[in-house]
């Protein structure tokens, strides 16, 4: 192997190293892509129905997010604060409930002569966990910190790649071969339609989710029912496991306030979750680029793993992205093709002894 192929080896691993550095911050960046994805396809409604400048559109949709975000606050906010402080009502009164199971327990064992010092190590460990969490307190406050500059981040991003789209993406598009620029530019296009499809779809299904779940835990009359349906519509971004994570606070809540309410809560989430599997995704998402379950949950473990909580929250979009890319660049134009006797002859001698040449001057396959 010529000296050039070593250079282009040792700027490739070099590349690779600096990427996985970076992880968290090119993660970043892809939240800010798709929001604003999101966000172009409310520019574009705009646009078609009368307003041409996309300056002025782009500024009704912050103004419309603006106003969201404000009304959420200002419905939303309070009945959750005041369903977070009767919860907060709610802990002495679980504490109380373990401390009676904990003493019959102990008295159950007691009458077996079977020593026993549970209710004092319970205590004990009770104490060493909260002097724990009062000691961490400021690390805790870094960390939401932390989350809040993440969050700014993302958004101002999203605002400057919704302001501007096209000079991002013909920056991107030139890291390509020239000779596939044009249908580079053709994958992003079908990735920002999936993307788009996909968004509009989640948004819809979290807020039926939502709504669906504030009207099932009203009727049970569940403790902190709006907080609850909030939550649950918030978790439903995240397949498979947000569902499953979103049942087990009003659970919870049941046990301390009547236990016969949790197999209906379990029902109740069971029928929504169907619902939303059979009926509103099917409807809603056929823009959506299809993932099979066994796909969806592999792949929020895989990022998961490597990318931790952002990239389970992130899993799903990033395999819609990624599923493009495989269909159209992997399958398609490699693939597809190998059998291809031109495709074939131009690989064949692109390895040869000949094969020094720049992969740059090697002509389009057609």
């Amino acid at each position: 192997m010529g000296l050039g192929k070593w250079i282009g080896l040792v700027v490739f691993v070099a590349s690779l190293y600096i990427i996985w550095q970076i992880r968290q911050i090119l993660l970043l960046i892809f939240a800010a892509v798709v929001l604003a994805t999101a966000l172009d396809r409310l520019v574009r409604l705009l646009q078609r129905i009368g307003i041409k400048k996309r300056g002025i559109a782009i500024a009704l949709t912050l103004v419309l997010l603006l106003a969201l975000g404000a009304g959420f606050l200002v419905i939303i906010v309070p009945p959750f604060v005041d369903q977070f402080q009767q919860l907060i009502n709610f802990i002495p009164t679980g504490f109380d409930l373990a401390r009676q199971w904990v003493e019959w327990l102990q008295d159950r064992l007691t009458q077996q002569s079977v020593p026993f010092d549970g209710l004092d190590g319970l205590t004990q460990q009770l104490q060493s966990f909260v002097s724990q969490q009062v000691g961490n307190l400021f690390t805790l406050f870094s960390d939401l910190l932390g989350i809040v500059v993440r969050a700014l981040f993302v958004l101002v991003l999203s605002i400057m790649l919704l302001a501007n789209p096209t000079i991002y993406r013909q920056g991107f598009v030139l890291l390509f071969p020239s000779f596939y620029r044009r249908r580079a530019n053709n994958i992003l296009e079908q990735c920002n339609v999936s993307l788009g499809g996909w968004a509009t779809g989640i948004l819809f299904n979290m807020t039926v989710i939502a709504l669906f779940s504030g009207i099932g835990l009203w009727i049970l009359q569940v403790p902190l029912a709006l907080a609850n349906a909030v939550l649950a519509g918030l978790l439903t971004f995240i397949p498979n496991v947000g569902p499953t994570l979103s049942v087990i606070p009003p659970i919870a809540l049941a046990l301390l306030d009547a236990p016969w309410k949790v197999v209906a809560i379990l029902i109740l989430y069971i029928v929504i979750q169907q619902l939303e599997s059979n009926v509103l995704t099917p409807l809603v998402m056929e823009k959506q680029v299809s993932l099979p379950p066994a796909v969806t949950l592999a792949s929020q473990v895989i990022f998961a793993s490597f990318f931790g909580f952002l990239g389970l929250f992130l899993a799903l979009p990033l395999m819609v992205v990624l599923q493009v890319w495989i269909k159209e660049l992997l399958v398609k134009d490699i693939l597809n093709d190998w059998q291809n006797p031109e495709f074939a002859n131009s690989v064949a001698d692109n390895v040869s002894d000949q094969g020094d040449r720049d992969i740059d001057q090697h002509p389009e396959k057609p």
